[in-house]
């Protein structure tokens, strides 16, 4: 049973201190300056995603893969980035539509218009 506790504290306080290294918050604070290879180290998977149709491919797909953006940052979308508690982090609400506007109103030819002007 000791063994156990030691192992069980050994691995809590692994995982603290781990942590402790990676303030999220702090990571996040500059998104807007991040360059892709930053972003995509923590999350690559983001190219691996599918939407729930197979026939579109995912925004992130769609944005990153375009001919028109140049240069392709994650950034250009992602300008700031809270994961306050309480912030709606959680509900994937980390794009300002103003910033879809930007292109999408016309402001970028042979960008889908999704906005009126």
């Amino acid at each position: 049973m000791k063994r156990f506790l030691v192992v069980c504290f050994v691995l809590m306080f692994v995982s603290v201190a781990a942590a402790a290294e990676k303030n999220l918050i702090e990571m996040h604070k500059n998104a807007g300056k991040m360059s892709n290879k930053e972003c995509l180290s923590c999350h690559a998977n983001i190219n691996k995603d599918v939407s729930l149709n197979k026939k579109f491919k995912t925004l992130h797909r769609t944005h990153l893969e375009s001919k028109l953006s140049t240069p392709k940052k994650c950034a250009n979308c992602h300008q700031s980035v809270d994961l306050r508690e309480g912030s709606s982090a959680a509900l994937r609400k980390q794009v300002d539509p103003q910033l879809c506007a930007g292109c999408h109103s016309g402001g970028v030819k042979g960008a889908k218009v999704l906005f009126a002007q």
